[in-house]
């Protein structure tokens, strides 16, 4: 303690670059747990209810209804998409229309903006969001049309406990009850809907209980089961799996700081060694010398790690004040003990990690060092040491896979930072033995820049992993940036449709191509049928019976879109089996997604069972079919052949191109003659995706910013540990004639032949982690932009230059006499 009074000057890098990486950590893991909390406490209001049976294009029967009104208080919701346009039909939006009962909402409030003229629509009145008003310009009392009902405003939406729960949407709320909807007449026999049921339990009944038993009961009916558990189930899952990836992407900043940390103490425990000598000479042993300097760590550890500990369980709070708007439900603000523990356990093993060794080497130190100087190298460290540091280090890996939500996933992570960390290790011992076996030049500036390298207490190694950490975090962050930035724009093809166009009704699709060929003349037509249905049963076995469904089997949860063809569809090439005849007539067949086919183990023969209102057809798997999903045209994962569905109640699908002028026209055109039609804008559907791309680009850049803050400590650390040294070279070479320029421009060669070489490691493993994140992480597409990618690996090399040399411009300053008395 007497020793901490004289000064943290060298234990100030070791705080900072702890604070960073537990911060980090901390503030991750407690807004992610704060979100899914809030997830989780409001399971109720944001399902709707206890228990949550929906299925698509169809109404409960009445005998379905009788059961689940005999499970509890059941109230009916009805979903679908929809055109709201002004009455004069110059203007029409898309639209969430959603028509409820008298109960609802079974949970929570539903709440109008001051000045509604009534609590809740009723008859021909709609509630609807704010933006849908400024879209439409309409206010409170004004009418709207919606399919072929004319309604009345009762006032704008300001609360819809529900709205999370119903997940990704293209339109806003236009909210009626069920007479409203029945007068819309767009509830139709083929008509794309989905109707919820929910319930209300009785106090002490358990909501997995009755849902399993709902589902066992009705498991042929197409049924999509939930109770208040899991009230958003896509939400929570992109929560924890974004919570995770930033979690490591937070792990590697502290492991990045890691390496700031033994440079902090290496450097600091180098200005002690004639503190270390002179306790030698009075009687301390090695042991009480290690003791002493790791209390003094641990004390400045442990107060970084409760200041990063504070700050990170801040982070829910502030994000939010500051975005809170963008979140799916607001964070349920509390400490959260679980993360915090998590972080502090990280903190205090990566500064074991770390601190060992340098602590290890210093009790070393000789007391004869007091008369022979400061410069002579220091021993290697024992066996204990290092067996205590790859210890703590096995604890970290195993902290971060066993409390990962994909363990492997994590392994790989925790694996690929280590291999990162020894191949830069390698890559800076690789670097000091060819300069040194190097002819040495006759140029003296390259010569002594040549020399820098290998020299005895040469720092090359530290530099080369500080500068390969940050040149790698720079070119990593560039490559997810620009994929993400560049993922509309580059996936969507030069001719992509106008509008898609959904519940065209089947014997009006003749007079709606008639009017879609008038209004958009120079336009590209495409129809399709369109149904809805739910798998039931593949290769024999029943969906409701299979369990741990595998992520990339979505299309058997719930119902999926389905259609019927001839031909084989544009933008589908077939890899397995043969398309059928144009002619054929035979038994059902279908064609099936190949990465749908592979996540289940189907292949071509199989059986595959798909409920459609309520009658299941089964058919055989003739074809596989690899899908090109970019065409954004009507891709169907499952195709049916002629003859297996046209006898069902269905609608059509259409896509449309036009000129950019004609769009506004046409779709007010659609509103006006075919009401029950649904135009939605590809352009609309577009700045939906970009908008939510960008939020994610935001957390991806905002966690890794730490880790980038945390690779800067580690080169200023590293620059740190190597003063004296400096310090000295520098004063050696001003008495033997060098000035300030010379030395400068020599270790600015020494920087930059580091730089370049790095900044080609650090290219490449930086594009393998970015090209990882971004296809294998976030499933989106390889596109990135390399000529920002250069920019940012060339900026993030000149700034560790410049950092370079400003921590060398110290060591120039010092007064020859001065520093020879003190070295």
């Amino acid at each position: 303690m007497r020793d901490l009074r004289g000064g943290l000057a060298g234990l100030r890098l070791l705080a900072v670059c702890l604070f960073l990486g537990v911060a980090a950590l901390a503030g991750v893991g407690s807004l992610s747990a704060a979100i899914v909390t809030a997830l989780a406490d409001r399971g109720q209001e944001i399902l709707g209810g206890d228990v949550q049976l929906s299925v698509g294009g169809r109404e409960a029967t009445a005998e379905e209804i009788r059961a689940f009104s005999g499970a509890g208080q059941l109230s009916q919701i009805t979903r679908m998409r929809a055109m709201a346009a002004r009455l004069d039909g110059t203007e029409s939006v898309l639209v969430e229309l959603k028509g409820v009962d008298a109960a609802y909402p079974l949970f929570g409030n539903f709440r109008l903006q001051p000045g509604a003229i009534a609590a809740r629509p009723h008859g021909n009145q709609v509630a609807i969001g704010e933006e849908l008003g400024d879209r439409l310009s309409v206010r409170t009392g004004d009418r709207i049309r919606i399919g072929e009902a004319s309604l009345i405003v009762v006032g704008f939406i300001a609360e819809e406990p529900d709205r999370v729960g119903q997940g990704f949407t293209l339109g806003s709320t236009a909210l009626v009850d069920r007479d409203g909807l029945k007068a819309t007449g767009l509830v139709q026999p083929g008509s794309l809907f989905t109707s919820a049921y929910r319930l209300r339990l009785p106090p002490g009944a358990d909501p997995e209980t009755v849902a399993k038993r709902l589902a066992d009961r009705f498991k042929d009916g197409g049924f999509q089961v939930q109770d208040r558990s899991n009230g958003a189930p896509g939400t929570r899952r992109f929560i924890e799996r974004l919570g995770q990836f930033l979690t490591l992407v937070g792990l590697t900043a502290l492991i990045v700081a890691g390496i700031g940390v033994g440079n902090g103490v290496t450097s600091w425990l180098d200005q002690k060694r004639g503190t270390i000598a002179t306790l030698k000479l009075l009687g301390a042993s090695s042991g009480t010398i290690f003791l002493s300097y790791l209390i003094e760590i641990a004390v400045v550890a442990a107060v970084a790690i409760v200041a990063g500990l504070a700050a990170g369980a801040l982070v829910p709070a502030v994000v939010l004040q500051i975005a809170g708007d963008a979140l799916p439900v607001p964070p349920t603000l509390s400490l959260y003990p679980l993360p915090l523990l998590a972080s502090a356990g990280y903190g205090l093993l990566i500064a074991l990690v770390f601190a060992l060794v340098p602590l290890a080497r210093a009790r070393t130190v000789p007391a004869a060092s007091l008369f022979r100087g400061s410069l002579e190298p220091l021993r290697r460290p024992g066996w204990l040491s290092i067996a205590g540091a790859a210890l703590a280090a096995a604890a970290i890996a195993g902290l971060a896979i066993g409390t990962a939500r994909e363990p492997g996933f994590a392994a790989g992570f925790v694996g690929a930072a280590l291999g990162l960390l020894l191949l830069l290790v390698l890559l800076g011992s690789a670097i000091r033995w060819l300069a040194s076996k190097l002819p040495r030049p006759r140029n003296p500036l390259l010569r002594l820049a040549l020399s820098n390298l290998h020299r005895p207490g040469a720092q090359t190694g530290r530099l080369v992993v500080a500068l390969g950490l940050g040149l790698t975090l720079f070119t990593t962050l560039a490559v997810i940036e620009s994929a993400l930035s560049g993922q509309i724009r580059s996936t969507i093809p030069a001719k992509a449709p106008s509008f898609f166009m959904l519940d065209i009704p089947s014997e009006e699709v003749g007079r709606f191509r008639t009017m879609a060929e008038r209004a958009a003349p120079r336009g590209d037509l495409v129809t399709i049928p369109s149904l809805r249905g739910a798998v039931v049963a593949v290769a024999g076995k029943r969906v409701a019976d299979m369990t741990d469904l595998p992520p990339e089997a979505w299309f058997l949860r719930g119902d999926r879109g389905l259609t019927y063809a001839a031909d084989l569809p544009e933008g589908s090439r077939i890899v397995s089996g043969r398309w059928w005849p144009r002619d054929y007539q035979g038994p059902p067949l279908v064609s099936l997604d190949v990465e749908a086919a592979r996540s289940v183990g189907l292949k071509l023969g199989d059986s595959m069972t798909v409920s459609i209102l309520g009658r299941d057809i089964e058919a055989k798997i003739a074809s596989l079919r690899e899908i090109n999903w970019d065409t954004m045209g009507f891709n169907f994962i499952i195709v049916f052949s002629p003859g297996a569905l046209e006898s069902a109640p269905h609608s059509f699908m259409a896509t449309l191109s036009m000129p950019a002028a004609e769009e506004r026209p046409f779709a007010n055109a659609v509103s006006r003659q075919f009401p029950t039609v649904s135009a939605i804008r590809v352009k609309d559907v577009v700045e939906t995706v970009a908008d939510m791309l960008g939020q994610l680009s935001v957390a991806v850049r905002a966690a890794a910013s730490v880790a980038i803050l945390a690779g800067i400590a580690v080169l200023v650390g590293a620059l740190a540990a190597s003063r004296r040294a400096r310090t000295y070279d520098s004063v050696i070479l001003k008495l033997l004639g060098a000035t300030r320029p010379r030395i400068l421009a020599a270790q600015a060669l020494e920087f930059a032949a580091l730089a370049l070489i790095v900044s080609v490691i650090a290219f490449a493993i930086g594009t393998g982690a970015g090209w990882y994140v971004v296809v294998e992480v976030l499933e989106l597409e390889w596109t990135p932009d390399w000529a920002i990618v250069a920019g940012t690996l060339g900026a993030g090399a000149l700034v560790t230059l410049v950092l370079g040399l400003l921590g060398s411009l110290p060591a120039l300053a010092a007064r020859p006499a001065r520093a020879l008395r003190s070295l």
